[in-house]
């Protein structure tokens, strides 16, 4: 692990983050802190897994392809009255923890990841560096296991620049494993094209390739009755430079992984504007219920769209404005309901957009981004209304301070198991501002969610 920086030098990254505000740099934050406690933070790490987990009401069902016994039968971790579970279990540090491979080096940082039953197995990536800005020391680990106690080291990716949106895909035959990579200057968003590697044995994957256009980012991959549907956007410097061309957002489908095309006929943008990462999913009718980050701006103003299409017209997405924005949003149909995971501004509104109307669009941009960042964070579950798109906040995830990309995998019919990064949990009496907690360490912690 890095050497941590001296006591001096741990002001710097919330002044550098602010600067990198002002020019329009959005969430690459930085985390130079690095206390050497961050691995024996609170929340029991994977080393008690083996105690806590006799107790924990975890879970996991939502499996991917082949006969083998499902994430109930293998983690251990499902109650057994799933009626009787709290909302969340107490959360388990994932990493850094001295439980992971010798291959795996944790840094200061960890954020972006993925989680993904496959054959037998529960995959885990995620992104590890000296910062959270883009840099040179970025690295992605991808490990395995059976259990939640030891995990087996599968594939590292370290370009020698930013690498970012960890997506996995479980099909009958494969497993694959997509990435953004992004240039190395923390002041600029620079995609360098997303690449994948498939599986072919244990640690075993195929070199990396390129795939899609370069400008495109990958959101989220979901498999719908057997039908994969991807989310992504291109034109995200738009996102760190307000003004510039419309971002595009598409949804994309495939039958091997590897060859993408439009999931609607003839249309693969859904939505055009301010938008970038953006999730959905199936209304029990078939129609759509989506979310959609509004940071750039648009008519719409700044903030979320909230947005369904009819059964019968899933290209034509009606969406509605709303002032909050729940960063990294992940969409589910849990019995009917639609619920979503993702940030919250913790203030009197919670609202991003300010509705400084007398301002320019550039001038608001740069005061939601500042003030936005100077507020504490959670990681909360919220609730969809359908119809009335409706969002309401259900209840907040152990989290503080730099919180938020979950990530879950479904254990049975009424259960999840979650993964998301935090801030360190034994600090949370400090609730730092997001751009403090962006310049300490982070972690990623996971428990197992039981929704109403």
């Amino acid at each position: 692990m890095s050497t941590p920086p001296p006591p001096d030098a741990r002001t710097a990254p919330a002044l550098g983050l602010s600067l990198c505000l002002l020019a329009g740099c959005g969430d690459r934050s930085d985390g130079t802190d690095a206390d050497a406690s961050a691995s024996a933070s609170a929340g029991a790490s994977e080393t008690d897994a083996s105690e806590t987990d006799a107790s924990a009401t975890e879970g996991e069902g939502s499996t991917g392809p082949g006969d083998a016994p499902g994430p109930c039968d293998k983690l251990g971790v499902c109650a057994d009255d799933p009626a009787s579970a709290p909302l969340f279990s107490e959360p388990i540090q994932v990493v850094p923890a001295a439980n992971m491979p010798d291959e795996v080096d944790s840094n200061y940082a960890h954020n972006n990841l993925d989680a993904q039953w496959h054959d037998g197995r529960l995959y885990f990536a995620f992104r590890t560096a000296n910062t959270h800005f883009a840099g040179e020391e970025t690295e992605m680990y991808v490990v395995s296991t059976e259990d939640l106690k030891t995990w087996s080291f599968e594939k590292k990716v370290a370009l020698g620049t930013d690498v970012r949106e960890p997506q996995f895909l479980s099909l009958p035959d494969r497993l694959i494993f997509y990435y953004a990579a992004l240039g190395s200057d923390p002041f600029n968003f620079e995609p360098m094209g997303t690449r994948y590697s498939i599986q072919a044995g244990p640690g075993d994957w195929s070199a990396d390739q390129e795939i899609f256009d370069a400008e495109f980012i990958p959101w989220r991959i979901k498999d719908y009755d057997g039908t994969i549907y991807l989310t992504g956007y291109t034109g995200g410097g738009a996102i760190y430079n307000p003004g510039g061309d419309p971002i595009e957002v598409k949804l994309l489908t495939t039958t091997d992984g590897v060859q993408w095309g439009a999931a609607l006929p003839g249309q693969e943008t859904v939505l055009t504007g301010g938008s970038s990462e953006t999730d959905f999913v199936f209304t029990d009718d078939g129609g759509i219920v989506a979310v959609s980050r509004n940071e750039a701006g648009d008519e719409l103003g700044f903030g979320m769209k909230i947005c369904k299409a009819a059964p019968g017209d899933l290209g034509n997405w009606q969406c509605v404005a709303d002032p909050k924005k729940y960063d990294s949003p992940l969409l589910f149909n849990h019995k009917g309901v639609i619920y979503l995971l993702g940030r919250r501004n913790v203030t009197e509104t919670g609202w991003y957009d300010l509705m400084e109307d007398g301002l320019t669009h550039e001038e608001q941009y740069g005061k939601y981004q500042i003030d936005y960042s100077t507020k504490p964070k959670r990681c909360s579950l919220w609730r969809v209304d359908p119809g009335t798109l409706a969002v309401t906040l259900v209840e907040d995830l152990p989290s503080h301070g730099d919180t938020c990309f979950p990530e879950l995998v479904k254990l049975n019919d009424d259960q999840y198991l979650v993964f998301n990064y935090t801030s360190p949990l034994d600090k949370q009496d400090e609730d730092y501002s997001w751009i403090e907690g962006q310049s300490r360490p982070t972690i990623i912690y996971r428990l197992v969610m039981t929704p109403p």
